[in-house]
């Protein structure tokens, strides 16, 4: 399943970085995020729970930006 959700992020460089963040989290197949339009695209391993791998999705970002914000 793949979702897309509204960022704020301040620059590209923070952006790749937070893509990153996003792909080594558990639940996370894939991620992409795309600085220009601000959105994030998370695409999740069968099974999982979109909301509460989110919520660790958003720790790990706020690990790399911390003013970061996720529209969960």
């Amino acid at each position: 399943m793949k979702k897309t959700y509204e960022i704020e992020v301040d620059c590209a460089n923070c952006a790749n970085m937070m893509e990153d963040a996003a792909k080594k989290t558990t639940g996370v197949k894939d991620a992409v995020v795309n600085f220009m339009t601000q959105k994030m695209i998370v695409e999740f391993e069968d099974g999982q729970d979109a909301k509460s791998v989110m919520k660790n999705v958003l720790k790990a970002c706020k690990k790399v930006e911390p003013d970061c914000e996720i529209e969960l």
